[in-house]
């Protein structure tokens, strides 16, 4: 039979529900509070849980909404109440619980419930990434509120950024609930009328316009003319210079215009690099709760490394590292020598040789500067008070060299 966690503060509820269903043969955990339940239910992987909403230290709503952020709510949530009201209800539904129970709870109601809840064909697959739950910089927390503000219009945005920044993170953030997701490479490969019929109402992403075939434009030129009135949203990104997308790789001007009306520029990871330990924590979660990878977590000293580096390929990078470090960790707890072995592979290969020596002097000494000290930061983990010490610098003077050659460094002091 299932394993149901029952959540409430109340010991006489908490034991009769536990008596309840032990009877009809589950497996029941309890917990008296959001903290002990946040503990079960990552120990434990409840198949539903039972939810009070009103608790001393934090309500359900709340729990559940930290679920449904962080990716944990892959089990169907009931939620419970003696002081319930229809707004009440309604909010836990749209967050993600599947039903609401009033107190005092009837008993063949109860059972009722239980056994609709778990007769589910199919376990609810991990929610995407989400920004929901992370945001500690200005950086991060001021595109957020941009991004919430512009979420309730219909105009078409383009987000830009460097390789590797997960717009597809930034662009759900502009999605409302229960309304099409539709990404391009299925939209455009539709006719025009059945791609029409998929997303109107919500949003078609596309997430890189520099790779859209000369078909896939036309077919969003036709989308896009309808777009207005079957109140579909278009939202883009690329990493291409407009310039250069549109006089270098041919891209119809007109369509990049319509799709550029709103225009936002996504922050490269070294921006904001006290969201790496939490972003790296999210990355992780969703990793141990669809089962990629035994359970895990990282020691505080892996997740200042994971911050202190600079990552080139940003988010995608950080992705896989988290990735590989899940797969191939020996422990459950990841540590620094973990992050330390598998940093080198996101480290690029500085150009150290086949330096043109044809070259002015000045030039000549900025590639072999550049190169030096790629090739010490790549070597030191982006430690700069390490390179600093091997290149008898001071971190200030080393500060202003690496700006002048356009290094980035992450800004890691110890």
């Amino acid at each position: 039979m299932a394993q149901i966690l029952v959540v409430d503060d109340e010991v006489g509820i908490r034991e009769l529900l536990s008596e309840i269903l032990s009877d009809e043969g589950h497996s029941v955990r309890l917990a008296d509070s959001a903290t002990a339940a946040r503990e079960l239910r990552a120990r434990e992987r409840p198949d539903l849980v039972l939810l009070d909403i009103w608790m001393p230290d934090a309500d359900g709503i709340t729990l559940l909404k930290e679920w449904a952020a962080t990716g944990q709510l892959t089990m169907p949530v009931i939620m419970m109440s003696g002081h319930g009201t229809i707004d009440t209800a309604v909010e836990a539904t749209r967050i993600g619980a599947m039903d609401f129970l009033e107190k005092p709870i009837a008993l063949q109601k109860l059972l009722a419930t239980v056994k609709r809840a778990l007769r589910r064909d199919e376990p609810r697959t991990a929610e995407p990434l989400s920004l929901a739950s992370v945001g500690r910089s200005s950086v991060l927390a001021d595109l957020k509120k941009r991004l919430s503000q512009i979420a309730g219009l219909g105009v078409p945005v383009l987000l830009r950024g460097e390789r590797g920044a997960m717009p597809e993170l930034f662009a759900r953030y502009l999605h409302q609930p229960n309304t099409p997701w539709v990404p391009a490479s299925q939209a455009l490969s539709d006719t025009g009328q059945d791609a029409l019929a998929h997303a109107a109402g919500g949003i078609l992403f596309i997430d890189e316009l520099a790779q859209l075939s000369r078909n896939q434009q036309k077919n969003l030129v036709f989308i896009a003319a309808k777009a207005d009135r079957i109140k579909l949203r278009l939202v883009s990104f690329s990493t291409e210079d407009p310039k250069r997308l549109i006089e270098s790789q041919g891209f119809d001007p007109q369509l990049f215009a319509r799709l550029s009306e709103l225009t936002l520029t996504l922050p490269a990871l070294r921006d904001h690099p006290e969201d790496i330990p939490d972003i790296a924590n999210l990355m992780l979660l969703q990793l141990v709760e669809a089962r990629y990878c035994p359970p895990r977590h990282f020691a505080t000293a892996a997740l200042n490394l994971l911050r202190n580096f600079s990552w080139r390929g940003n988010l995608e990078d950080l992705s896989s590292a988290v990735r590989s470090l899940a797969l191939t960790s020996l422990e459950e707890t990841i540590g620094a020598a973990d992050v330390e072995r598998v940093l080198p592979q996101y480290t690029p290969r500085p150009s150290t040789v086949g330096l043109p020596l044809g070259m002015p002097l000045r030039e000549a000494r900025e590639a072999f500067e550049r190169a030096y000290f790629e090739h010490h930061l790549a070597l030191e983990h982006g430690s700069i008070a390490r390179v600093a010490e091997k290149c008898g610098l001071e971190r200030t003077h080393l500060y202003r060299k690496l700006k002048a050659l356009g290094i980035p460094t992450g800004r890691r002091e110890e």
